[in-house]
């Protein structure tokens, strides 16, 4: 171990970004990386009924091989991103992209549906080894000067290949079984490894031992709160439900007991006293859960305003190309201009687009729902890449593995409650769900802008002393 971090053995991490050329290896191998993950969490969803046909299914348990892969990540997100401290971000990094491509081999070749949940988790663990030092390896490969176009960019990745897993999932099934939707990343995931080895950056350490109890906790009470979640979402009897719930709850509060004294917890409770990181973060979980509540509930709510289902596919896209637009540029006035008014506009954009949704009257034209929908991507987009930005240099550089880690679950968590409050309102109020979901969002949406904006008290400047460029 001590040969390991010798100067022979480990290059000391660039002062301010990597040079050229390898920067722009290290760039196409974290993006690489990111696109295969965030894919393999919507790809599949199209092919749920090919998969429960096939492997003699129900409809009901094929949901696992969704949810198998997002508990997967969340669980173990926040310990390999302070794992990724210890041992550097790099190694987390390469082994998330070899273990998710084994995943991904073993998911192509599983003969029945538990062999396939259960690589789902292999995959998932290796999604989560990615995300979790995504954004710190992006803060040591870009020059300090230019990290919020590189979030920016970063943004306009992860929106697209979100939006691109369902077409790109119809594609493959066109002219293939589902199996390849996992095959696919073989080759890439080899490629992305073989980049990863040679280009991505190195980073500081921390002398510190693992923390496997904080680890433990964090895993079993994250994974109990969440399923228990998706329990009440999507079951009439609750009981299940509740007790995960409450056995999460314990967990939680044990993990907290023995985490808050420690300098550096798995749950980064030593950044969350800062209050610009903490109102961030608190941003960004809002804005997730009402982005997500939105996006599931709205191809009910065009489907119920007397639209087709192919018509719902079309009216959806402007969302996300809206958003993809909007990262990026997003991203470089974040780099001048204040990310918590840059934040909070971008928020009250998305509540006005999501309150004008759920206002717009039956049986009108597809143009008025179409600007609706790219106002909502334009919002979120404006939103995200400053909000993002702020939560990175917020932290100490040391710190960059929490500080992602949190910005990866603040988006996972936000999507997961997001999804069940729909699930769970549509149980409530039936047809009439999906727009009490839109209005809710909006609601979210304008109190997540709120939040931003109180941030303007707590603004520090746009690049720490500590990390001025060179």
């Amino acid at each position: 171990m001590h040969s390991d971090t010798s100067p022979a053995r480990r290059p000391d991490p660039p002062a301010d970004g990597l040079p050229l050329p390898q920067r722009y290896w290290a760039i196409l191998a974290i993006i690489l990386a990111i696109v295969m993950s965030v894919l393999d969490s919507t790809i599949v969803n199209v092919a749920l009924p090919s998969i429960a046909r096939d492997l003699h299914a129900s409809s009901a348990a094929s949901i696992w091989v969704v949810n198998a892969y997002q508990l997967a990540i969340l669980i173990v997100l926040l310990p390999l991103s302070s794992l990724g401290e210890v041992v550097g971000y790099r190694r987390v990094s390469q082994a998330g992209i070899a273990v998710f491509t084994l995943g991904s081999l073993a998911c192509a070749l599983a003969p029945n549906l538990l062999l396939l949940s259960i690589a789902r988790v292999l995959q998932g663990l290796g999604a989560a080894g990615i995300m979790s030092v995504n954004a710190a390896l992006v803060r040591f490969t870009y020059p300090h000067h230019s990290l919020g176009r590189a979030i920016g960019i970063n943004a306009f990745v992860v929106a697209t290949a979100a939006a691109l897993g369902p077409t790109l999932a119809s594609a493959i099934l066109t002219v293939a079984q589902w199996r390849w939707l996992f095959g696919i990343n073989l080759p890439l995931g080899v490629i992305t490894f073989c980049i990863a080895l040679a280009a991505l950056p190195h980073s500081e350490r921390v002398q510190r031992p693992l923390n496997y109890g904080g680890a433990l906790l964090y895993a079993g009470g994250c994974g109990l709160l969440l399923s228990g979640l998706q329990s009440l979402a999507h079951h009439e009897a609750g009981s299940v439900a509740v007790l995960q719930l409450l056995g999460g709850a314990v967990l939680t509060w044990l993990l907290v007991g023995h985490e808050l004294p420690r300098r550096s917890p798995i749950v980064p409770f030593d950044l969350l006293r800062d209050r610009l990181f903490s109102l961030s973060l608190l941003t960004s979980i809002c804005s997730f859960i009402a982005q997500m509540a939105a996006l599931v509930s709205l191809p009910f709510e065009i489907q119920r305003l007397g639209h087709s289902a192919v018509e719902t596919g079309l009216l959806m896209t402007p969302w996300p190309l809206a958003l993809a637009l909007a990262a990026p540029l997003a991203g470089r006035l974040a780099d001048r201009y204040n990310p918590a008014v840059l934040g909070g506009a971008g928020l009250a954009t998305l509540a006005i687009g999501l309150l004008l949704l759920a206002l717009y009257p039956p049986q009108s034209g597809a143009f008025g729902f179409v600007w609706r929908m790219a106002l909502c991507g334009l919002g979120f987009g404006f939103f995200q890449s400053p909000n993002n930005r702020t939560i990175m240099i917020s932290a100490p550089r040391a710190r960059s593995g929490a500080a992602g880690g949190m910005l990866s679950a603040a988006r996972l968590v936000g999507q997961t409650v997001g999804a069940a409050s729909v699930a769970i309102l549509f149980r409530a109020y039936d047809n009439q769900g999906s727009n009490v979901a839109l209005f809710g969002a909006a609601l979210l949406a304008l109190l997540g802008a709120s939040i931003s904006l109180v941030r303007l008290g707590a603004a520090r400047p746009t690049v720490p002393v500590e990390e001025e460029p060179l």
